[in-house]
C-alpha cells in the first residue's frame, strides 16, 4: 500500500535521476523563521546588551528590513507566510491553535511549499508547524512539504521535546517527529542544535539538480513548558554575566545559540556550493512577549506593546534578506513590507508561476527590494479579531488602533533595558560582525566598520525626549474606550493620539477598516478541548486523533511491485 504523497515523491526522484546532474538554475529559498524574538534583541537595531554578529552580518551584506510587519501571534503569522493572505481571509485571525483544539489551517488553502514543489523544488520544513494536526492531512508532509523534522504544536521542552498541558489532566507527551514517525532518538539534544544539525544534513545531502526550498522554523526564542520555560546551554548563558536579571540572561543565551545556528546554516550552504544561487530570508514571526503568558522577557523597546497586542511592539519584526541576486545590497530598507508579501515576492524572484485565481493579499516586493526603489505607500491590516474585540490598521504612516487585548495590559512601553549592562565586547561591535561566520562566507568589501555603524544608526529607533507632552489629555489614547490614530513618521512609538485633533481623518481610517471587515471570513477556530488528543491514548506522543478526516483520509492506492516499476520506467522514458 502506497499513499499518493509518497508515490509522487518517488516519481519526482526518478525524474530527477533521468536529468543531467547539473545544478538547477532556480534559486534556493531558505527562510529562517525565529519565534517570539524582540525587535530590540538583535544588535543591528542598536542594542549593545545581546550581540548577534551572524544575524547582523546577514543584514549588513543584504537588505536590513527596517519596516517589516507581521501578524501579532504565532498561528496567524505562519498562516500568512504560507498563504500570502491576511488571516481574516483564511479564518486564522483569532488566537492560536491550542494543543487539544480540533482545528487547523483550512485544507482548501494552497500553501507556498505546494507551489514550489510543483515548480521542481525539494521542500523541507525543519522545526515548528503550529497550523493544526488533529487530522493527519493537516500535517506538514500532507500540505506540500516533502520532509518535516520537528514538532506540531506551539512549543516544546528544549531538551526532552515534550509538551505538558499543566491545566489539563493529560499525560506529558513528546512532540517530535521525522516526517510522520516519532523521533525519540534525538531526546536530550537542545532543540536549536537539533534543528541546525538537520538543516545542515538537508543542505549537505541535497541533490543540486533540484532547487531547495527550506523553512527553518526555530523553537527559539519561544519559552518551553510553563514549569521550565527558559532553557539555554550553560556555556551560552555564561557569556552574559553582564546581565543581572537571570531570566533575561538565559534569554540572551537562547539568542546566542540561535545566532550560532544562523552562522552554521549559511556556512553549510557555502560549503555545498549553493550559496551563490540562494535567497535567505530571516525574521521573527511576531514581537516578543515581555510579560504575561509565555513571557521570555524579550524587548521590543522603544516600541509600544508586545506580542498579541495591536501596537508596533507586537507587529514590527526584526528581519533581513540576503542574496547575490539582489541588485542592490548593503542598505537599510524603509519600504513597508508585510508577511503577506513573501509568497508572491519569493515566487517572482524564483520565477515560480502562481495560479491567477489565488486572490493573494500580498504583492511582489522583489523589484523594490532588489533595486532599492523609493518606498511606496501601503495599506495594511495588522489585526482584526472581532472575538477579542480589537483591530489595528495602517495607511502609509497613519496607524489606527481600536480596542486592545487582555484589557489593555500590554498597552505600555515594555522592555526598556537597564543601563550599564552592555556586552563587554560592544566597543568592538563592528569587528565582531566582520569576524562572524556569516561575514566570512558572504562578506562584501563595501561592508566596512564605517558602513556597519552607519546602517546601524539608520536602523536604531528612538522616541522623542519630550516625555511629558504625550500625557496631555488631548493626546491620551484609551483604545478600550475609543479608537486612536498616530502618525508613525513623526511618532513611531505611538505616544501622541491624534484622534481628538483630526476626527475626520479618524473617521476615514475607521471606514477603511470596516471595508476589510465586510470581506472577512468567519474564524476557523474551534475553541473546545478534545480529550481524544491525550498523549496517553497515543503511546505518549502528541499525534493526530481524528481518524476519519472531514475531507476524507489521504487516498491510498494499492500497487504491486511490477505495476509500480512499470509506471516509474514510463516516467523515466518520458
Amino acid at each position: 500500500m502506497l499513499n499518493i504523497s509518497s508515490f509522487i515523491l518517488i516519481v519526482n526522484l526518478m525524474l530527477g535521476l533521468s536529468q543531467a546532474e547539473t545544478p538547477s538554475t532556480k534559486p534556493n529559498i531558505i527562510i529562517i523563521l525565529i519565534d517570539d524574538m524582540g525587535f530590540n534583541d538583535v544588535s543591528f537595531h542598536g542594542s549593545n546588551q545581546i550581540l548577534t554578529p551572524n544575524i547582523d552580518a546577514l543584514a549588513y551584506n543584504g537588505v536590513l528590513l527596517n519596516k517589516l510587519y507581521v501578524p501579532n501571534l504565532c498561528t496567524p503569522s505562519r498562516a500568512t507566510l504560507l498563504t500570502g493572505k491576511y488571516p481574516i481571509h483564511t479564518g486564522m485571525q483569532h488566537y492560536v491553535i491550542i494543543t487539544d483544539e480540533p482545528w487547523g489551517l483550512p485544507k482548501q488553502e494552497r500553501l507556498m511549499p505546494e507551489f514550489f514543489r510543483d515548480a521542481g523544488y525539494s521542500t523541507q520544513l525543519i522545526g515548528k508547524w503550529h497550523l493544526g494536526f488533529w487530522e493527519k492531512d493537516l500535517t506538514p508532509t500532507m500540505r506540500g512539504f516533502d520532509h518535516h523534522y520537528g514538532y506540531y504544536n506551539g512549543y516544546i521542552d528544549y531538551y526532552d521535546h515534550t509538551l505538558h498541558m499543566l491545566t489539563k489532566n493529560y499525560t506529558k507527551g513528546v512532540d517530535f517527529r521525522r516526517d510522520l514517525d516519532p523521533c525519540p532518538q534525538d531526546n536530550g539534544t537542545y532543540a536549536t542544535d537539533a534543528f541546525t544539525a538537520e538543516a545542515k544534513r538537508v543542505i549537505e545531502q541535497h541533490d543540486k539538480s533540484r532547487p531547495l526550498f527550506m523553512v527553518l522554523s526555530h523553537l527559539a526564542v519561544h519559552t518551553g513548558n510553563e514549569d521550565n520555560p527558559m532553557q539555554a546551554p550553560e556555556e551560552e548563558v555564561a557569556k552574559f554575566a553582564h546581565i543581572t536579571d537571570p531570566k533575561r540572561r538565559t534569554y540572551a543565551g537562547m539568542i546566542s545559540s540561535l545566532d550560532k545556528s544562523v552562522g552554521q546554516t549559511v556556512k553549510a550552504l557555502s560549503d555545498n556550493g549553493m550559496l551563490n544561487n540562494s535567497i535567505i530570508l530571516l525574521y521573527s514571526d511576531n514581537g516578543a512577549p515581555t510579560v504575561g503568558i509565555h513571557s521570555n522577557q524579550g524587548s521590543n523597546y522603544p516600541f509600544r506593546g508586545q506580542k498579541e497586542s495591536p501596537w508596533e511592539g507586537g507587529i514590527r519584526s526584526a528581519g533581513a534578506i540576503w542574496s547575490p541576486l539582489l541588485q542592490q545590497r548593503g542598505y537599510v530598507s524603509n519600504q513597508i513590507i508585510h508577511a503577506i508579501d513573501w509568497l508572491p515576492t519569493l515566487a517572482a524572484a524564483a520565477n515560480v508561476e502562481l495560479p491567477e485565481n489565488l486572490k493573494l493579499d500580498g504583492v511582489n516586493m522583489w523589484p523594490s527590494l532588489s533595486g532599492n526603489i523609493e518606498p511606496q505607500p501601503r495599506r495594511l491590516l495588522h489585526v482584526m479579531d472581532d472575538v477579542f474585540g480589537y483591530s489595528s490598521y495602517m495607511r502609509d504612516n497613519l496607524k489606527y488602533v481600536n480596542g486592545s487585548s487582555f484589557e489593555g495590559q500590554y498597552d505600555q512601553w515594555l522592555g526598556d533595558l537597564e543601563s550599564g549592562q552592555d556586552d563587554p565586547l560592544s566597543p568592538y561591535y563592528a569587528q565582531q560582525v566582520l569576524s562572524s561566520e556569516v561575514h566570512a562566507v558572504i562578506g562584501s568589501q563595501s561592508v566596512t566598520n564605517e558602513r556597519i555603524e552607519q546602517m546601524r544608526e539608520e536602523a536604531t529607533h528612538r522616541c522623542p525626549l519630550n516625555e511629558q507632552d504625550h500625557l496631555q489629555e488631548i493626546y491620551l489614547c484609551e483604545p478600550l474606550k475609543a479608537p486612536c490614530f498616530f502618525n508613525l513618521a513623526k511618532d513611531p512609538c505611538e505616544r501622541f493620539n491624534l484622534a481628538n485633533l483630526y476626527p475626520l481623518q479618524l473617521q476615514f481610517l475607521s471606514q477603511e477598516v470596516e471595508q476589510f471587515r465586510q470581506n472577512a471570513v468567519p474564524s476557523a477556530r474551534v475553541p473546545i478541548s478534545d480529550e481524544r488528543a491525550n498523549p496517553k491514548l497515543h503511546g505518549g506522543y502528541w499525534e493526530w486523533w481524528n481518524e476519519t478526516a472531514v475531507g476524507g483520509s489521504p487516498k491510498i492506492v494499492s500497487w504491486n511491485l511490477t505495476t509500480l516499476l512499470g509506471v516509474l520506467l514510463l516516467f523515466r522514458v518520458l
